[in-house]
């Protein structure tokens, strides 16, 4: 049972937010079974339900991960990572504290840089992905009309970002230089959003708008 429950968990990290129809596909379980061990997760303060209502008749119910659940999952480094910059806080500026925000993205470019030279768009953006995914991410991409959807769930930050939100510079930095395009963060976890999102213009899509 406990192994169903981790399996659910992993999901709602992955998605962000999932009916019980979904994590039950996702789990390989019938409804009723999902109900029951999201029940469980529930009442041990591990996820939690939102009513959604579309139209008439019965709400929708979506799950999502409490703070209590990140806490669990696979994130041994965020408390020291929390108190290191707490201490940082208390003899540095916090222009100098976006400073090594920024050098952290620097690095993490610099093993990647000539992975990206001479690629089209959609190609970088998948390498990206992938650079994203060894860094904890769980991210994925959509295409919109001329431009681009990139979406990251679960992150690897948000236990440390929720006390100190310059550190979401780091993949907003990686996405500018590598992308070389226009990055617009749409939707952001610590808003209360179920996943982050960022509009990725192509310079099709900016064309239209340069020669009015």
């Amino acid at each position: 049972m406990q192994d169903t429950r981790n399996a659910i968990l992993n999901l709602l990290r992955e998605h962000g937010q999932s009916t019980v129809a979904d994590l039950a596909d996702g789990v390989g379980l019938s409804t009723v079974s999902a109900h029951y061990h999201l029940g469980r997760l529930e009442r041990d303060g591990l996820v939690h339900a939102e009513a959604v209502r579309h139209g008439v008749g019965r709400p929708k119910y979506v799950y999502s991960l409490t703070h209590e659940a990140l806490t669990l999952l696979p994130q041994s480094t965020h408390r020291l990572a929390d108190r290191l910059l707490e201490a940082l806080k208390e003899h540095l500026s916090e222009q100098q504290i976006q400073s090594i925000f920024s050098r952290m993205a620097e690095d993490i470019l610099a093993e990647h840089g000539t992975d990206f030279k001479d690629k089209p768009l959609e190609e970088k953006i998948e390498i990206l992905i992938n650079i994203l995914g060894e860094e904890g991410f769980s991210a994925r991409v959509q295409k919109v009309g001329h431009d681009f959807q990139l979406t990251q769930c679960g992150c690897p930050y948000q236990y440390v970002a929720a006390r100190h939100p310059g550190v979401c510079a780091i993949d907003m930095q990686l996405m500018n230089v590598t992308l070389g395009a226009d990055v617009q963060r749409e939707t952001w976890i610590l808003n209360g959003d179920s996943m982050c999102t960022f509009h990725v213009r192509t310079t099709a899509a900016r064309q239209p708008q340069e020669t009015q």
